[in-house]
């Protein structure tokens, strides 16, 4: 049975003429059916849907200004990354393998009266693999990866966000896929916050109804490092909520063991001592640490060994800027500011 949202849909769209939503939600219901292993069904409304003539009334016709809309919010990735090449805590590791099991046998759980889960919240500091979680469900799935574009979806006039926002979401719908986005506190902010304006707070509740009528074909993955800015209703709209915390050294010392086994030299250096030297650092940083040793030792061009580049490289890291070193200067400007005006 087709989803009774998509069809009522359908029948507005049809009444009022407007052919760009026909056109979109009927290859949503497509979608729907093909995600159902209804093929046969689906094959039946993609035929139905092309046979139209191609007229300037037609439901092949381009869709208008606002249906490119959808299209130009989103960067189409081609998933990579496996989820065996992550270094994951156990609860997001097989979150994650649970996740790809409900989608994979989702006819089972549909002859249960189940649906998948499909919307998913990840939080934690930067650079400690919540971009490449969701990258990993999308090669695991075969599924496009589809990244939110913030600069072509907020528009600085009255409602011109949650137009945009509705595109997108009616190009989404069209077929499974996972969609991804980061910074996603940038518009899922709490709407009580008194020094945000009336456009942010409409801009959430649109979102919120948005995330309610998607169909558990299209996998929403939502990524924020400042979890305590979302709004408390966009906390319950997501069915797991996965939490990425900055590594402990012995996971940083199991990442370096995996870099330096694919050196062509091995430095003398121990990865334990390695990781002890480089101290609290994200997955990212520490990758980025290992690629800059490389680099200097490929530009020596045979004349400088690992080992000399990585105690360059240490000394450059001892003097490098870190966020909370700049945190503290702030702070420590402001004190001094007060304590002038006092």
């Amino acid at each position: 049975m087709a989803r009774s949202d998509l069809l009522i849909s359908l029948v507005r769209a049809a009444s009022s003429g407007d052919q760009a939503t026909v056109r979109s939600t009927a290859e949503a219901l497509a979608a729907d059916e093909r995600a159902k292993n209804h093929h046969i069904l689906a094959d039946r409304l993609q035929r139905a849907i092309s046979s139209v003539s191609v007229t300037s009334n037609s439901l092949l016709a381009p869709l208008d200004r606002g249906g490119n809309q959808g299209r130009d919010a989103i960067l189409e990735v081609s998933p990579q990354i496996q989820m065996d090449q992550l270094l994951l805590g156990l609860p997001v590791r097989e979150s994650g393998r649970q996740l790809i099991e409900e989608h994979a046998r989702a006819d089972v759980l549909r002859s249960h009266g189940f649906e998948p889960r499909h919307r998913v919240l990840l939080s934690g500091p930067p650079g400690n693999g919540k971009t490449s979680f969701a990258e990993s469900i999308a090669e695991a799935l075969a599924l496009p990866f589809l990244v939110v574009r913030y600069d072509a979806l907020i528009g600085s006039y009255l409602g011109e966000t949650n137009t945009r926002l509705r595109k997108l979401f009616e190009y989404v719908r069209t077929r499974p896929c996972v969609l991804f986005f980061d910074e996603f506190d940038a518009i899922g902010k709490e709407r009580g916050d008194t020094h945000e304006t009336g456009e942010i707070k409409r801009v959430v509740s649109f979102l919120l109804m948005q995330l309610d009528q998607l169909p558990s074909y299209v996998i929403v993955m939502a990524a924020t490092n400042h979890a305590e800015l979302l709004d408390r209703a966009v906390w319950r709209r997501f069915q797991m909520r996965l939490s990425f915390p900055m590594p402990a050294r012995k996971e940083i010392e199991a990442l370096l063991g995996r870099v330096v086994a694919r050196w062509p030299q091995a430095p003398k250096t121990p990865v334990r001592a390695l990781a002890l030297k480089l101290g609290s650092v994200s997955y990212s940083e520490a990758v980025d640490f290992c690629q800059n040793v490389r680099r200097r030792q490929v530009l020596g061009l045979g004349e400088l060994s690992v080992d000399d580049s990585l105690k360059a490289e240490l000394n450059l890291w001892q003097s490098r800027v870190r966020p909370e070193v700049m945190d503290d200067s702030r702070s420590e400007q402001t004190t001094s500011k007060s304590r002038s005006r006092g």
